[in-house]
């Protein structure tokens, strides 16, 4: 039997993967074998699946927010049984047999029925709402059953052995012979348990069961025009068989199938209407536990970003150095746990100070890793050069090369001399920094090159501006300049930003950007910051 991977993605759709090699890769990057650059809780090498001495394993390859097995974070190579599921960033892996139509053993075909005019004559159809809970009851047997199915099905089990235990639980309760447990993983049935091998079953039957709803038994296929001419039934010996839904109270999650060879006594009514309602009850079970992994896993990457988001506040500057005839102060604020805003200062030889500040595209884990690339690039940069325009060239070829095609990175540096007030600076596709006058009047801080990110070898070009006594220099992110209230379609814009300078002249530096803050969080009405927020002012004594 051929083995594959059904990947179920954060927006419900379902892909199926054959493993046809023996080593394939999933992450964010393009060199996987499996590449999903769009789930930002992903790495960009994630993990690995290996196949050794013809047994499968997974190993985690070192990823952020790790790899979950049937509910358990593996550390070391794993080795994987069919049914196992995996959840990896926002997928839900289920590593699971292929159908094969070369192979009898444990697979299941759907096959057609042959056309006949007359109706089945032998097929008993019932659902869920005809269920009788007092006539069953008040069968010693099927009363058993129910309390053994409640009892053994309401243990905490993982996934892999919830299956088999269901299967198990129904063949018995029935005095079946044989039996399949299947899931709907999107449009397709996917086997999770089987007792025997080599299932033929009717697409009508398929149909009926998941599209209508509806519980089948044929008592005996001997008598039914549908299928007595089957050869698959005739070779399978089989003579009496169930289908049911495996249904929520809102949905059908897959189908039960049980059948019995010709020496022993066909199913009955009873029957049927047993295994409708113990389905339910799996079905119900089998959505827990599959709310409870998913749950699992994002209180596990809820910590670890927590995690994460203390770590990046440590890379940022808990205060602003003090620099003679300045005034500086620095906030950042990100919407999620982590952000992919940066704002840092450099002291420089001279007196001189470097300024930046710094918005990647996106937000998140991912983001975040980028900006903390992006500033450990910096810190070397700025030791060994001072002019902005060369040092941004340079980290925009360095981040370049490691930045994946839907990343990027707009950035401003300046380097300012206190004593004579001159400003150099570069800016790379950034919201041009304001420079509010004493008299009033604001500059825009513009020119430099393209952001981040995109070309290699860009060229960047350094410009010059002059703080005066009583100027504020304003750099910020466009969380900020972007920010709207709900319901209305206008920005915060610059004019505010420069208003709420100009309306504090007299004030600190750290007095300016609580009344940026304020004003922002009046204009936004309280609503939650779309974007990180991220202030720098300069305040020239």
């Amino acid at each position: 039997m051929s083995l594959e991977l059904s990947i179920r993605m954060q927006d419900g759709a379902t892909r199926t993967v054959p493993l046809l090699e023996t080593s394939v890769g999933l992450g964010r990057a393009t060199t996987n074998e499996l590449c999903y650059p769009e789930d930002f809780g992903l790495s960009r090498q994630h993990l690995i699946f290996e196949k050794s001495h013809g047994q499968w394993s997974i190993r985690d390859l070192g990823s952020k927010n790790g790899t979950v097995v049937n509910g358990f974070r593996i550390t070391a190579s794993t080795p994987l049984s069919e049914g196992d599921v995996i959840n990896a960033g926002h997928l839900q892996i289920t590593f699971a047999g292929q159908d094969d139509p070369e192979t009898m053993s444990q697979t299941v075909m759907f096959v057609e029925h042959p056309d006949v005019e007359s109706a089945p004559s032998n097929t008993v159809v019932s659902s869920l709402k005809d269920f009788n809970p007092v006539q069953s009851m008040s069968n010693e047997r099927h009363a058993t059953a129910l309390v053994r199915a409640g009892r053994e099905l309401a243990g905490h089990r993982p996934l892999s052995e919830l299956f088999q235990l269901i299967l198990d639980l129904s063949v018995e309760a029935v005095g079946g012979s044989r039996g399949v447990l299947m899931t709907l993983e999107g449009d397709d049935l996917m086997p999770r348990a089987n007792r025997g091998e080599g299932f033929r079953i009717s697409k009508t039957v398929r149909d009926q069961v998941l599209r209508d709803k509806n519980s089948l038994l044929v008592r005996d296929t001997a008598m039914d025009e549908m299928f007595k001419l089957q050869a698959s039934i005739v070779m399978q010996r089989v003579r009496s068989f169930m289908a049911v839904p495996l249904q929520t109270n809102e949905k059908v999650i897959g189908l039960l199938y049980i059948d019995m060879p010709d020496i022993t006594r066909e199913f009955s009514r009873e029957d049927l209407s047993l295994l409708t309602v113990m389905s339910n009850v799996a079905a119900i079970r089998i959505e827990h536990a599959r709310l409870n992994e998913v749950e699992q896993v994002e209180r596990m990457m809820s910590k670890e970003l927590s995690q994460a988001g203390e770590i990046q506040r440590g890379l940022l500057p808990t205060k602003a150095p003090k620099v003679p005839g300045m005034d500086l102060a620095g906030y950042n604020l990100p919407c999620n746990t982590v952000g992919g805003d940066y704002f840092d200062y450099f002291a420089l030889s001279g007196g001189k100070i470097a300024i930046v500040v710094g918005d990647v595209a996106g937000k998140g884990m991912p983001a975040a890793m980028l900006m903390s690339s992006l500033q450990a690039r910096l810190q070397i940069l700025v030791e060994t050069d001072d002019h902005p325009a060369t040092i941004v060239a340079r980290l925009n070829k360095s981040i370049s090369g490691n930045c994946p095609e839907n990343r990027f990175i707009t950035f401003f540096l300046a380097i300012i001399d206190p004593a004579s007030g001159e400003i150099q600076y570069c800016n790379a596709g950034h919201n041009p920094p304001l420079l509010v006058r004493a008299s009033g009047l604001t500059d825009k801080l513009e020119g430099g090159g393209i952001i981040l990110g995109i070309l290699p070898f860009a060229q960047y070009t350094e410009h010059t501006a002059e703080i005066r006594s009583g100027d504020t220099l304003v750099l910020y992110s466009d969380g900020v300049s972007e920010a709207m209230p709900s319901g209305i379609d206008e920005e915060f814009g610059e004019m505010r930003i420069s208003m709420s300078i100009l309306n504090r002249t007299s004030l600190s530096s750290n007095q300016m950007i609580e009344g940026v803050i304020e004003d922002l969080q009046q204009w936004c009405s309280g609503a939650p910051y779309a974007d990180d927020v991220t202030l720098l002012i300069v305040k020239k004594l």
